[in-house]
Order: structure tokens, then C-alpha cells, then sequence
């Protein structure tokens, strides 16, 4: 397994224009597992499509909304909002990675999609490393944003800060977007449930990963949630692994809505690389 550390590229890539106009070809909401999953698809229908899972507490917007048109413009892109989450409502269950990798894997199959590419951010790229295991065939190339496997990964503090954690402190850009979406807003229950999931974790074993078999990126920023040195333990589990590190905290690289305010280019060169690795060998 060969270390690709790909800041090189991103820092020169300029071939795509992030802007936040991008409107979805289709959207609507399919029957999976008890829900109804909403869904957007963007871009040309060529080339196997690109599923999107976004963010803990997010919608399809506050997650991808600056990367999406740069990511759209040569492929097909699917988002969904999983259970809990924007226009999706509540099942009245815990939530798990486990589960939303089942109920994504559900939605491709009501959108006769046999394989696609898939990329997940934070809690969205846990639940794509479930994907990936649960359902391998579903999956060709896997991008990871900013995940964990173990606990012991999360930067110092962060655990109790999920414990002390309430919708009063949700992030307004994310509270927003959730209260105009969500069918019934309950956030303190979506709340209480992200923070569930997250304290109740249990690590995930290093054989687990080293069975995915797909080619995987695995980006991060050098100051996000996880320590740089379980992001590198990450990466190095994967067989086809490759890894970018990118200036900055949770998401800047990607343009989430809770980032700071930056020049649009960042989300662009983030999505060429992107494109470089799911059109690559």
C-alpha cells in the first residue's frame, strides 16, 4: 500500500467553480425500511453516479451545498437525507451507522442503481464505511471525510462536549436548515439522538477494515475531530487505501455551512481531486 498524500494536487487544481446555484435534476422520496427517504439527484446521467451522505445534525445543503456543483458537473449525483434528518422524518429508533447504511443501500435499490461511488462526511462517512461492509457489492470507490474507528481517535475534549451537548448549542446554520426541512422538527430528540449514537460507539475492529476491498480516500482537515495520528492508523487499515490532509478544521475542505467563511476555489479543488480519484484507475 502506497502513501499518497494528495495537498499537492489540491492546492494547483483550479478546473471546477464552486457556487451554491446548483438545482437538483429530480428530487423526491422513496419507501425504504419504514421511511420515507427523501433524495435529490444533479448532474449528467453518465458514469456510475455518486451517492452522498451527509453530516451528523445536516441536510444535503449544510453539508455539500459549495461542493455539489463542482462535484455534479461531469457525473450523476445522488444525495439523500437520512433517517432524521431534513425532509426525511423519524422512525422512532435509536440511530446507528449501521442503519443508515441499510436504509442507503435500500434507496439504490428503489432507484435500480446496482453499484455507485460513495462519499460520506463525518457521522455520513461512518455510515459509508457500513455501506461498504454490509453491502460490498453496492460500493466501487469510497470517499471518507472525516471519520473515526475508535474513541480513542477523538481530539481531547470532544467526548465531553457530546455529553453536554443540547439544541440550544446547535450550530443556527444547521438548526436552521433542519427546522425549515424537517416534516415534524424535533431537535432536541435529533439531538439527543446524534449524541447517543456517538457515546455509545463501540471501536470497530481493525480486521473490518482491512477487509474493504474498494479503492478509499480518506481526507481530513490538520485540525479536525480526529487526531492527525488516527487518520493516518485509519487510512494505513484500508488495502487500497489513499489519504488527503488538508489545512483547516471539520469540513473546511469541503465547504460545510458551519466552516468558516472562505473563497469558493477551496470546495472546487477539493471536488477535482475527487473526481481525480473516482475516474482513476
Amino acid at each position: 500500500m502506497k502513501y499518497f498524500f494528495w495537498l499537492t494536487l489540491w492546492l494547483r487544481a483550479s478546473a471546477f467553480a464552486a457556487t451554491t446555484d446548483s438545482l437538483p435534476v429530480k428530487s423526491g422520496y422513496a419507501d425504504v425500511n419504514g421511511l420515507r427517504m427523501y433524495y435529490e439527484i444533479y448532474g449528467p446521467d453518465r458514469g456510475v453516479p455518486l451517492l452522498l451522505l451527509h453530516g451528523g445534525g445536516s441536510t444535503i445543503q449544510t453539508t455539500f451545498g459549495r461542493i455539489l456543483p463542482a462535484l455534479s458537473a461531469k457525473r450523476r449525483v445522488i444525495a439523500i437525507e437520512l433517517q432524521g434528518h431534513g425532509h426525511t422524518a423519524e422512525r422512532n429508533t435509536p440511530f446507528s451507522f449501521e442503519q443508515d447504511a441499510d436504509d442507503a443501500a435500500a434507496l439504490l435499490d428503489a432507484l435500480q442503481i446496482k453499484q455507485a461511488d460513495v462519499m460520506g462526511f463525518s457521522n455520513g462517512g461512518n455510515a459509508a464505511v457500513q455501506l461498504a461492509v454490509r453491502h460490498p457489492s453496492k460500493v466501487r470507490k469510497m470517499v471518507l471525510g472525516s471519520v473515526f474507528y475508535r474513541k480513542e481517535g477523538w481530539v481531547p475534549g470532544l467526548e465531553a462536549m457530546f455529553r453536554k451537548a443540547d439544541a440550544a448549542g446547535m450550530p443556527p446554520a444547521l438548526r436552521n436548515a433542519y427546522e425549515s426541512a424537517s416534516p415534524k422538527p424535533q431537535a432536541d430528540t435529533l439531538v439527543a439522538k446524534l449524541m447517543g449514537r456517538l457515546l455509545r460507539f463501540k471501536d470497530w475492529p481493525p480486521s473490518m477494515l482491512q477487509a474493504v476491498n474498494q479503492p478509499v480516500l480518506v481526507m481530513a482537515g490538520n485540525q479536525d475531530v480526529a487526531t492527525m495520528a488516527h487518520t493516518l492508523e485509519l487510512y494505513q487499515l484500508f488495502p487500497k487505501g489513499q489519504l488527503a490532509v488538508f489545512p483547516g478544521g471539520h469540513g473546511e475542505y469541503i465547504g460545510e455551512a458551519t466552516a468558516p467563511a472562505m473563497n469558493n476555489a477551496v470546495p472546487a479543488r477539493t471536488a477535482a481531486m475527487i473526481h481525480e480519484f473516482l475516474e482513476g484507475m
